[in-house]
């Protein structure tokens, strides 16, 4: 069964975006992660929420427990992860706006 995992910034805070959600506080052998799991469902597909920098935006990028925030998702059952992140580019072909998948 697929569970998938997301790893995000505070736009996705939203409470409307999972159905029946649920708050699970997790700890791993790295720690804490940014914040605690926010678990439910985003059209019938469990889902679990992780808020990269942290529910109230508290961690900074050199202050983010990746190994942590992974360890967590996949304690949690998570079999897949997408992970967002908004960024700038030194490509002069990739501009705001535009999505970059990598392979």
């Amino acid at each position: 069964m697929v569970k998938i995992g997301i790893i995000g910034g505070s736009g996705l805070d939203n409470p409307e975006i999972l159905k029946d959600p649920q708050t699970l506080e997790v700890e791993t052998e790295y720690g804490k992660p940014s914040s605690s799991l926010l678990a439910g469902r985003i059209g019938g597909i469990e889902t679990v929420i992780l808020a990269r920098h942290g529910r109230q935006h508290q961690f900074s990028p050199t202050e983010i427990n990746n190994r942590a925030n992974v360890a967590a998702l996949k304690k949690a059952g998570v079999t897949h992860i997408l992970a967002t992140t908004a960024c700038g580019s030194l490509r002069q072909e990739i501009d705001r706006g535009h999505l970059v998948v990598l392979d």
